[in-house]
């Protein structure tokens, strides 16, 4: 990628100095080093995705870039850094489309995180009717056979109401609902042909996307 041009509108990949500059983090996670090397963190990790966030942004949503900085007002861990850079583009509030930078590579993902005990308690009455539920465990089969790991927070056990036994157990557990996919060494990373492998991947989580927002909606 080229040096960081202020005036630059064109997203032109997420450079390997963006992968570095996280595992460099992950050793010097204070304030000293990040104000010596919050030029690195402009021009390599936040322009990049706030440019490829803005050239997605009619198929996908608009973007937001998340804050670098730990809540760490009630944690243990008093880094103030985050190890990772998310973005995330929103189809509805919490709902959409997931891309993040970090020392192990580029996280591409999608579904939902945030929920209410509403919005949870619509989750699973989808899932436990057999249309929408059936529909449902065919996006997240189709999905997992593609490369994504599904994942999400999960209950132990089935929830309180529905048959252990019930044929979408797994699914019944979900309190959220998302599904990734990592690169690190793809040639593509670094070039512009990194916009149309990110949303090639989206592409395929848009049924996972499209499905909570119908009936999981916040």
């Amino acid at each position: 990628m080229p040096p960081y041009d202020p005036c630059m509108d064109t997203f032109e990949g997420i450079p390997d100095a963006a992968f570095r500059f996280y595992a460099e983090l992950e050793n010097n996670n204070n304030r000293e080093w990040w104000l010596e090397n919050k030029d690195t963190y402009d021009s390599e990790v936040k322009q990049p995705l706030a440019l490829l966030l803005a050239e997605l942004e009619d198929k996908f949503g608009p973007g937001k870039i998340f804050r670098p900085n730990r809540d760490i007002r009630f944690s243990q861990d008093k880094s103030p850094y985050k190890t990772a850079q998310g973005a995330f583009a929103a189809r509805q509030e919490g709902v959409g489309y997931y891309i993040q930078v970090s020392a192990d590579g580029l996280l591409i993902g999608g579904g939902y995180h945030s929920h209410t005990p509403a919005q949870l308690a619509r989750f699973r009455s989808a899932v436990d009717a057999q249309a929408s539920g059936a529909a449902l465990q065919k996006i997240v089969d189709r999905i997992a056979a593609a490369g994504f790991v599904v994942e999400g927070e999960k209950l132990k056990t089935v929830p309180r109401g529905f048959d252990k036994d019930h044929p979408r157990a797994e699914l019944l557990k979900h309190k959220s609902l998302s599904a990734g996919v990592t690169f690190r060494d793809a040639g593509w990373l670094a070039t512009a042909g990194a916009k149309r492998e990110v949303a090639s991947r989206w592409e395929q989580l848009r049924p996972l996307v499209d499905w909570v927002g119908q009936y999981a909606a916040p």
